[in-house]
C-alpha cells in the first residue's frame, strides 16, 4: 500500500511541476508572440494564452501559420478562406488548452500532432478527391488538443467573439456571456 501512495504522490507532484513550468512558459510566450489575426491574412499567428480566441478567415490564398493555445482556447473558422493552390500548413501547440478548427468538409486533412493530447478529425468520413484543397496540421499537444469539424454554431462563435472583445477592452478574462444577448440570438 505504501508503494501505491508513493506512486500517487509522485504522479501528482509531477503534474504540479508540469503545470507550474507550463504557466511560466505560457507567460513568456505571451510576451513574445506577435499576433497576425486579420481575417484576410494569408498567413496567421494566433494565440489563446490564458484566454479565449475566436477567428474567422476570409483569406484568398491561405497558406497557414501558427496557433498557440496555452491554458486557453476557442474556435478558428477557416470555412471562408480559399487555400493556396499548393495547400496550407498550420503549426499548432496546445499546452493545457486547445481549440476547434472549422474547415469545409471537402478539404483534405493531414495531421501530425504528437504529445499527451492530439488532434481529432471529427468530420464525417467521406472520400475526398485528390485535387481537393489540402490542409496539413502539425505540432504538439500536452494535456490539450484540437478538434477539426465542419460546422460550429453561430451562437458559440458569437459568444466567443464577445469574450475576445471583452478581454481586449480590459473586461473579465474569461467572460463568455454578455448580460444582454446579441441581436438574433
Amino acid at each position: 500500500m505504501k508503494s501505491v501512495g508513493r506512486l500517487v504522490a509522485l504522479v501528482s507532484g509531477g503534474f504540479m511541476i508540469a503545470s507550474i513550468l507550463g504557466t511560466v512558459a505560457a507567460l513568456a510566450a505571451k510576451r513574445r508572440i506577435v499576433e497576425v489575426d486579420q481575417p484576410d491574412a494569408d498567413e496567421i499567428t494566433l494565440a489563446a494564452i490564458f484566454g479565449p480566441i475566436a477567428f474567422r478567415s476570409t483569406a484568398r490564398e491561405f497558406r497557414g501559420g501558427t496557433v498557440d493555445c496555452w491554458y486557453g482556447g476557442g474556435v478558428i473558422d477557416l470555412r471562408g478562406a480559399v487555400l493556396d493552390p499548393a495547400g496550407a500548413r498550420l503549426a499548432v501547440r496546445a499546452i493545457f488548452g486547445g481549440a476547434q478548427i472549422v474547415i469545409p468538409e471537402s478539404w483534405l486533412l493531414t495531421s501530425n500532432v504528437v504529445g499527451l493530447g492530439g488532434l481529432n478529425d471529427g468530420r464525417p468520413a467521406v472520400d475526398r478527391p485528390d485535387g481537393s484543397p489540402h490542409l496539413t496540421i502539425e505540432g504538439l499537444a500536452m494535456f490539450g488538443g484540437y478538434n477539426v469539424v465542419s460546422e460550429v454554431s453561430e451562437k458559440e462563435l458569437a459568444g466567443l467573439e464577445r469574450a475576445v472583445a471583452a478581454r481586449k477592452a480590459g473586461g473579465l478574462p474569461f467572460a463568455t456571456q454578455d448580460p444582454q444577448p446579441a441581436p438574433g440570438i
